[in-house]
């Protein structure tokens, strides 16, 4: 199997290589903001195997949306999918992309090494005409992964207050315009609106082509456009999902050094004193 040189795979790559026994096929799944209750298509990919960021892949001691657990929970509920060290991971969830590159931050951020986005996701498996299955979720046997925190993907909002003005790092926010200008209502009841200092504005949508995402040529523009070729990348959105979606994007624009603020706006926006810009 000859990996490719990118983060995300498409359809062909993964038809191809279907059946090799180091593949191991994940959808992610969260229900995105204001989705109708059918919002999944009650199919998937033939032995995928679900990783429910709400449910298992999230810190149930935060107060906070779906943060990143810790070191240990994390293993055990990769090893429950029966991830091991060598697997080779592919991604998607049901959208196209949305969920996947939380998925695939969150594997990158524990230390596993070879995890891909499949771009398109399900919609674009399905609209090829690949074979898709009942979406049922039997239990696997256990895997061996454990993970390695990787501490330079991952910023805190101590992290933040300790860089906004550091030249070397651009914090770039994956929210509407709206939002972050604080001209439109946070989804969540009782935040602040506009955005940190010295952020960007980079909303999601903008690094996307309906299911897939823009060419690396297309996404090189958009980040070069917001930021320093040598800045340090930190993406923060409303709760470190769609931030997520940025940094595989600046990953395939060629960017070395991305990072996520986890808390996001649901912590830094919360009433209190951490700075905010209203645009």
């Amino acid at each position: 199997m000859i990996l490719p040189n990118q983060p995300i795979v498409d359809i062909s790559w993964l038809s191809e290589n279907f059946g090799n026994p180091l593949l191991k096929i994940i959808e992610s799944k969260l229900k995105p903001i204001g989705a109708n209750h059918d919002w999944e298509s009650g199919q998937k990919n033939p032995g995928a195997v679900l990783l429910d960021i709400e449910e298992d892949f999230s810190d149930k001691k935060s107060d906070l949306p779906h943060t990143l657990p810790n070191e240990e929970d994390f293993s055990a509920a990769a090893r429950k999918l029966g991830i091991n060290q060598d697997d080779i991971l592919v991604i998607y969830d049901q959208v196209g992309v949305y969920s996947s590159p939380r998925a695939w931050w969150m594997f990158k951020v524990m230390g596993h090494k070879n995890v891909f986005v499949l771009d398109g996701g399900l919609p674009a498996w399905t609209n090829a005409g690949h074979n898709t299955e009942k979406a049922t979720w039997e239990q696997v046997r256990n895997g061996n992964f454990k993970a390695s925190f990787q501490s330079d993907l991952f910023f805190d909002t101590q992290n933040i207050l300790d860089n906004l003005e550091n030249k070397e790092i651009q914090i770039l926010d994956a929210r509407s315009e709206g939002r972050f200008n604080g001209t439109a209502p946070e989804p969540r009841a009782g935040m602040r609106g506009g955005h940190m200092p010295n952020a960007g504005n980079i909303p999601f949508d903008q690094v996307l082509n309906g299911h897939y995402l823009k060419s690396p040529e297309d996404l090189k523009i958009i980040f070069d456009n917001k930021s320093k070729e040598n800045q340090k990348l930190v993406m923060t959105c409303g709760s470190g999902v769609t931030a997520s979606i940025l940094a595989l994007a600046a990953t395939i624009s060629g960017r070395k050094d991305v990072a996520v603020y986890d808390g996001s706006w649901s912590e830094w926006g919360r009433p209190g004193d951490l700075p905010v810009v209203i645009s």
